[in-house]
């Protein structure tokens, strides 16, 4: 069975710095593809990608930071139902529940709560769909989970735990930090073929060389500080950078810590050339290097990534 990691979109955010589409990735399964963020334009990067709603099997979400989950109310519209090729089957969305660390935490919204909410706002367009166009009831095709996970500073957030399973992938997650967000999760996708771990949003974090131990790919954010600090950014702003991400060095201590097999940074914050981000993570990590762009794909286990 093949595996192909597509980095959709690769930026950081709120913020539209550069050209490339908001932080997503689709890792492709055979004949089935897995979502994980949907950042702003990974709606259509899925669509230039070939890949059809009626393909896939679940959306996985880090953390509920906006420019991870922007667009998932568009993503699911666009692709649901046979008019648009889209999906007629139970799909998953699964990602964070509460903050219960937050002091207004039960007044928040965590996954299941986001999806909701995004259902009653679209309920006309959805309603007018399903009795004028005959698409199935979307509500009923999503099964929208908030993972159940361990308190932040137990022994058990060292540890990876199960998210998902199907015929084809088994989904583990960890713990990471991201300060102030709670949860904020990394999730590891093991097939047949191999493994793929994404990040998600953290400061250089032990428990993700614990998640990628041995895996194929690791999919990292990083952070230029450098580029933050030059542009006169308030301090509190410097300090978020410096304490909830990890720069292009720190990725590469991970991936080393973890014996990945290939090092893939994406979701960069502030701007540098390729080969800014290259070679710091090369002076920590002896491996491949790919500085992510959107669209392309890497075949799990392969040497070369090719652009679409």
């Amino acid at each position: 069975m093949s595996v192909e990691l597509i980095t959709l979109g690769t930026a950081a955010g709120p913020a539209i710095r550069g050209p490339e589409n908001g932080i997503s990735s689709a890792l492709v399964v055979g004949d089935a593809f897995y979502m994980v963020d949907f950042g702003l334009g990974c709606t259509r990067a899925a669509h230039q990608a070939g890949l059809r709603g009626r393909d896939l099997a679940a959306g996985f979400i880090t953390h509920l930071h906006s420019d991870h989950v922007v667009e998932l109310p568009g993503f699911l519209l666009w692709n649901w139902g046979g008019p648009v090729d889209g999906f007629t089957q139970p799909v998953s969305v699964l990602g964070p529940g509460r903050d219960e660390t937050h002091p207004a935490g039960d007044t928040l919204a965590g996954t299941r709560e986001l999806v909701a909410h995004a259902l009653k706002a679209y309920s006309y367009d959805i309603d007018i769909r399903v009795h004028d166009e005959a698409r199935p009831d979307l509500a009923a095709l999503l099964h929208t989970v908030d993972l159940a996970t361990p308190a932040h500073g137990s022994a058990a957030a060292a540890r990876p735990f199960d998210v998902y399973e199907d015929s084809r992938v088994k989904v583990t997650g960890i713990l990471v930090e991201h300060p102030p967000v709670r949860p904020a999760l990394a999730f590891r996708f093991d097939t047949d073929a191999g493994s793929v771990v994404f990040s998600g949003d953290t400061a250089e974090c032990a428990a993700l060389a614990v998640l990628a131990s041995g895996a194929d790919v690791l999919v990292h954010e990083a952070v230029n500080l450098d580029f933050y600090a030059g542009k006169g950014f308030a301090p509190a702003f410097l300090n978020h950078q410096q304490i909830s991400h990890t720069t292009p060095e720190g990725a590469g201590r991970v991936a080393a810590a973890a014996g990945v097999g290939r090092l893939v940074l994406s979701h960069l914050a502030g701007r540098a050339e390729p080969q800014w981000w290259s070679s710091r993570a090369a002076s920590s990590f002896d491996g491949p290097v790919d500085v992510a762009t959107s669209g392309q794909r890497f075949a799990v286990g392969a040497p070369v990534a090719s652009v679409l």
